[in-house]
C-alpha cells in the first residue's frame, strides 16, 4: 500500500505511512521549504510546558517533534499507528518512548497528561472529533490540547497559488526522493479538503474545550489550534 484514499481507513493510511518512513521527514523539509522548523518551534510554544509536565504527541511519527518538546523540559510519550515511522524514529535514537496507539481509542487513562498535541496527523484520521475527544479525556483538567495542521491560506491568491503546488509540484518533487511517491497525491488531497481554521476551532470547541483559540503560521498554510480542559 503506497497511498491511502480520503475515507482514510487505518490500515491504509498506516500503510501507506510505513512505506515512505525512511525519507518522510526529509521530504518535509524540501517541501516545506525550511519552514517545519519555525513551525515546530511554535508548536512547542503553544503547549506552555513547565518542568516536569507529561506530554503525549500523538501521530508523533519518526519523533521529531517529540524529540523537541522533551527538550523543551517535559516527559514525552510518542504515540502512532504506523510501525514502520515508529521503527525508523527508534533507529534514529529519539530519545522518548514510543506506544503503538490508535487515535481514535487511545490506551491511556483519564487525565493521563498535562497537555497533548497532534502535528500534521488530524487530518490523516477517519473521525477526527473522535480523536480529539480522545485527547479531552487524556489530559488533566486545566491542560493543553494543541493542534499543528496544514490550514487555508488567508489571501485568495495564496490559496489558488498553493492549490497548485500541493496537487502539481509537491508530488513531482516527491517523486525525485522517495519511491512511494504516490502517497504525497494523498497528502495533497487531504490537505485540500480539510475545514479551515474557522470550522476546526468550533470543532474543538464542540468536544468541550475551553478558550478555543489558532494562530496562522507562514500565511496560514499552517495553523495552531489551541483549547484548555475544562474540569470534569
Amino acid at each position: 500500500m503506497t497511498r491511502a484514499d480520503l475515507d482514510k481507513q487505518p490500515y491504509d493510511v498506516a500503510g501507506m505511512f510505513d512505506s515512505i518512513a525512511t525519507r518522510y521527514d526529509l521530504v518535509n523539509d524540501v517541501a516545506a521549504l525550511g519552514q517545519v522548523r519555525l513551525w515546530r518551534s511554535a508548536m512547542v510554544d503553544a503547549l506552555d510546558i513547565q518542568p516536569g509536565d507529561e506530554v503525549l504527541d500523538l501521530a508523533a511519527g519518526t519523533g521529531t517533534s517529540s524529540t523537541a518538546i522533551a527538550r523543551a523540559g517535559a516527559r514525552v510519550v510518542a504515540a502512532d499507528f504506523s510501525l514502520g515511522m515508529m521503527t525508523e524514529g527508534r533507529r534514529r535514537g529519539a530519545p522518548v518512548p514510543f506506544i503503538g496507539a490508535d487515535a481514535q481509542s487511545l490506551p491511556f487513562a483519564d487525565g493521563s497528561f498535562d497537555a497533548a498535541v497532534i502535528s500534521f496527523g488530524l487530518r490523516n484520521v477517519q473521525t477526527p472529533e473522535r480523536t480529539l475527544a480522545e485527547m479531552v479525556r487524556a489530559v488533566r483538567p486545566g491542560g493543553r490540547v494543541v493542534v499543528c495542521e496544514f490550514s487555508t491560506p488567508t489571501s485568495r491568491v495564496g490559496r489558488k497559488a498553493y492549490e497548485k503546488y500541493l496537487l502539481r509540484a509537491l508530488p513531482a518533487m516527491a517523486r525525485r526522493v522517495v519511491p512511494s511517491a504516490e502517497a504525497y497525491d494523498y497528502l495533497a488531497e487531504s490537505i485540500l479538503e480539510w475545514p479551515d481554521q474557522e470550522t476546526l476551532r468550533r470543532r474543538m470547541e464542540a468536544i468541550g474545550l475551553a478558550r478555543t483559540q489558532f494562530q496562522n503560521l507562514t500565511g496560514g498554510i499552517v495553523a495552531l489550534h489551541r483549547g484548555v480542559v475544562p474540569p470534569r
